[in-house]
């Protein structure tokens, strides 16, 4: 396949310079300087732009299933096979070989330990798998206080841990700092307090750059920025500094006025998060299954004011089943195309981004492939990772003719493109293929449109139109 010069551009009314481009740091020519004649305006395409209500199971997002892995001198070893599970994991990683208050040694990591953690992580990348990964000294990832080792140990798990992560940055949705307490959910131990947690949370994001990290309170948020409860609301974390990829993962949600003990004023932590989880996921459990919090009819406005993100799907089983019986009705919402669903089936759609092509225009004129895209994202959440855009056209067989980058894709709703593609005579079928990773030339974690009939599993794609050369 020949591979084409590409030209990037917003299509404008107006002869502008183009200043901004889909896909910071692709090499484009401005408007002004593309030859004459003017391209006609390109034309509607014939698609379904209503949202299905089909799940879709897409990357960082939705039920996880957790899985134990016990991490020895000798090997990393899951409780479950990675393969059959949900695509999305929770790893629980148990490293209470590591602590001597655990029973086990005050000691780094061996070689092989981390090896073979990177080989997990490296066979969940081929079958395009997403983790949220949590560490813990408790045995057995267990409920035991007061397992941890000095605070100089777990720093230096933490650079050792991180030298993997950042490896495999396209299979981790988040790494949460865990580590202290039962089950690592960083309470009930001696040293569950800012002064220790605070070190852990700075460990995490000074030895990353591109993955969330997690704590299990705003407090720990607000001890690590260093702001009381008055200061809260006229904080602004800047854009580009390590802290804001620092976030909340909740195991207490919707389990009673203060999620368990998670919020010290829901009120004001969940509108502190609100703008926070714009970039960050953030999920958890649900728990207490006596809670009306979680009716369906309840908990929708907070799922969408946190970005809602992902939830366990095996805990609590009886909240989960309370989901499955109930139904999402006008009470709930304006979403009608669901009246008459499951909860859990709206909850689950909802869950993370959810992608929906509202509008679809394309041209081909003058051996140029332009278009205009309006996407619409109804999910509770953002697609937190930004993902290489393509587009690429294919002839009448399938076979593809002609692929280019159209730089990186965050989320927006507009989507503009234009490219010197000359094809053969013929239709052709274009489409927009947004994917996290490639291997070997084959696209890793692509993201599918929530429009019936577009999808195409061969070419991991979106279908955006056809056009005649």
């Amino acid at each position: 396949m020949k591979k084409l010069k590409i030209y990037l551009c917003l299509i404008a009314a107006a002869a502008v310079a183009v200043a901004a481009i889909i896909g910071a740091g692709v090499a484009a020519r401005g408007c002004s300087e593309l030859p004459e004649p003017k391209l006609p305006e390109p034309k509607l395409q014939s698609l379904d732009y209503n949202e299905s209500t089909e799940a879709l199971n897409n990357p960082d997002q939705g039920f996880y299933r957790p899985v134990y892995v016990k991490v020895t001198d000798t090997e990393v070893k899951p409780n479950a096979n990675i393969n059959s599970a949900a695509r999305l994991l929770h790893l629980r990683m148990d490293i209470s070989a590591y602590s001597s208050a655990a029973g086990g040694a005050d000691k780094p990591f061996t070689d092989k330990a981390l090896s073979d953690f990177e080989n997990l992580l490296a066979d969940m990348r081929k079958c395009e798998k997403n983790a949220i990964v949590r560490f813990a000294y408790a045995p057995g990832f267990g409920d035991m206080k007061n397992a941890e080792p000095s605070d100089a140990v777990m720093q230096g798990h933490i650079i050792q841990i991180c030298s993997v992560l950042n490896k495999y940055e396209s299979v981790i949705t988040a790494v949460e700092v865990g580590m202290i307490g039962p089950w690592g959910e960083m309470h009930s131990s001696d040293i569950a307090n800012a002064g220790h947690i605070s070190p852990l949370i700075d460990a995490y994001l000074g030895n990353t750059e591109n993955i969330a990290v997690l704590v299990r309170t705003p407090k720990m948020i607000y001890d690590y920025l260093g702001i009381s409860g008055g200061q809260i609301a006229d904080y602004e974390t800047p854009v580009n500094d390590k802290s804001a990829r620092l976030g909340l993962f909740n195991d207490g949600y919707l389990g009673s006025a203060n999620d368990l003990g998670t919020y010290a004023d829901r009120e004001r932590d969940v509108a502190f998060l609100s703008e926070r989880n714009v970039r960050l996921p953030f999920g958890g459990e649900v728990v207490a299954p006596d809670s009306k919090l979680h009716d369906i009819e309840n908990c929708l406005p907070e799922m969408y004011a946190l970005k809602l993100s992902y939830l366990n799907i095996e805990w609590n089983n009886n909240v989960i089943d309370k989901w499955k019986k109930t139904f999402y009705t006008e009470s709930c919402g304006n979403d009608k195309h669901y009246y008459g669903s499951t909860a859990f089936s709206y909850i689950e759609n909802r869950m993370g981004y959810r992608f929906v092509l509202r509008r679809s225009a394309l041209g081909y004129a003058s051996g140029r492939l332009y278009g205009k895209l309006e996407i619409q994202n109804v999910g509770f959440g953002n697609m937190f990772k930004k993902k290489q855009m393509q587009i690429i056209v294919a002839d009448s067989l399938g076979n593809e003719v002609f692929s280019g980058s159209a730089g990186l894709y965050g989320g927006e709703s507009d989507v503009k493109f234009e490219f010197d593609c000359a094809l053969p005579a013929g239709g052709y079928s274009v489409y927009m293929r947004i994917c996290g990773d490639e291997s070997d030339g084959a696209p890793l974690y692509a993201v599918r449109f929530a429009n019936g009939g577009i999808w195409n599993e061969g070419l991991k794609a979106n279908q955006i139109g056809v056009i005649s050369a």
